[in-house]
């Protein structure tokens, strides 16, 4: 058993102030077991928004030392023990209380997106056709648990705050898991340029560093979303052999 100092943000609606704790923790602990074992003993009124402590739920994020990251997936052995660590809330988002923030406004930015619409079916009894390249290649997207670390590391929304006009990383991932889906249909491409605000983002790929999932976010997702509104809006090559080759269709 070793001795670790925590300093934990404390307050609400963005005041409040770090607060240093010191407390014991065991071998293999990670920053969560730190954090309750804090609530528990010395700060029962501290905030602190977690639920499977298994990195698949994505609500314990939060920023130690200066990083976004899950606290349940952090092991204290990958951190330096000797200083003392920082945990504060997600710096993106409206301060609630302690370390919780409002995401809700990723919900909104959720239903902003249009919905998967498939094609009719290709045979007669029902089902469709599909090459296992093309099911593969969105795979990669569902294994987001939104956590919203890509979010919170984000310059247009952590330091830029147009929340209203760029959607972010996660739901571009999202709107890709949907655009690359061989069966959908529907044309989110004006959507993507004009409310969504894929433009603002320019490819820096701090959002795929954070990832706990390891998604290729920028690479596969955004860059693949801004080439199809490049070819379909700015492209006049393109534009001219789209008058003869029709968008998406239902049948």
């Amino acid at each position: 058993m070793s001795d670790v100092t925590l300093r934990i943000w404390r307050g609400a609606e963005g005041e409040g102030a770090f607060e240093e704790y010191s407390c014991s923790y065991d071998p293999g602990m990670v920053v969560l077991d730190v954090v309750h074992r804090v609530q528990a003993e010395q700060a029962p009124d501290m905030a602190v928004r977690w639920n499977c402590k298994a990195g698949k739920c994505g609500s314990c994020s939060a920023e130690i030392n200066g990083s976004p990251k899950l606290m349940c997936m952090t092991r204290l052995d990958t951190l330096d023990t000797s200083e003392p660590i920082t945990i504060e809330p997600m710096q993106s988002f409206p301060h609630m209380k302690d370390l919780v923030t409002n995401v809700s406004s990723n919900y909104r930015a959720k239903k902003s997106i249009r919905k998967f619409k498939p094609r009719a079916p290709d045979n007669a009894d029902g089902t469709w056709t599909m090459h296992q390249e093309d099911v593969d290649r969105v795979q990669e997207f569902r294994k987001c648990i939104e956590c919203f670390l890509c979010q919170d590391v984000c310059h247009v929304l952590r330091e830029h705050h147009l929340h209203d006009e760029f959607v972010g990383p996660r739901h571009f991932v999202y709107s890709a898991a949907l655009e690359m889906h061989p069966l959908d249909t529907e044309d989110r491409l004006a959507d993507l340029k004009k409310t969504q605000g894929v433009g603002f983002c320019n490819i820096t790929k701090c959002c795929t560093k954070v990832c706990p999932e390891s998604i290729t976010i920028t690479d596969n997702a955004i860059i693949p979303l801004k080439e199809r509104v490049v070819d379909e809006f700015f492209d006049p090559v393109t534009k001219l052999f789209r008058i003869f080759k029709p968008k998406k269709t239902d049948s």
